[in-house]
């Protein structure tokens, strides 16, 4: 079986995720849409430098054949940045939900749904 075919699979159901939940009215989902998106990107990138398995990463005197290490020092930066730009956007978030009251994006406010838990219980 191709591990290639795999890979693409992958990339393409986190792509799909990710969209999915991007596009929804809530930062939380939102977050979690980039999030995934990112990690998308990520196996995009290690995939680039071509599957080989049973190679080492670096040059080695008893092996002829190495993989590429680009990619996988890319992925380690995008990891690094991606932390970092998810803890910013999910303090974001949260301070813009305790200032509006609110985690729509659109910066409407709309009253919490019963099924969030946030909703204040109205007497008939």
């Amino acid at each position: 079986m191709s591990y290639e075919f795999l890979v693409a699979s992958a990339i393409g159901v986190l792509v799909a995720g990710g969209i999915y939940l991007a596009l929804r009215a809530r930062t939380f989902q939102v977050v979690l849409g980039l999030t995934l998106i990112s990690h998308a990107v990520n196996l995009f990138l290690f995939a680039s430098g071509r599957l080989e398995l049973g190679r080492p990463p670096i040059w080695d005197k008893t092996v002829s054949e190495y993989t590429d290490p680009l990619p996988q020092a890319l992925v380690l930066t995008a990891i690094v940045i991606t932390f970092g730009m998810t803890a910013f956007v999910v303090i974001l978030s949260l301070r813009s939900f305790l200032e509006t009251g609110s985690d729509h994006v659109d910066g409407d406010t709309v009253p919490c749904d019963a099924q969030d838990g946030l909703a204040e219980d109205e007497e008939p």
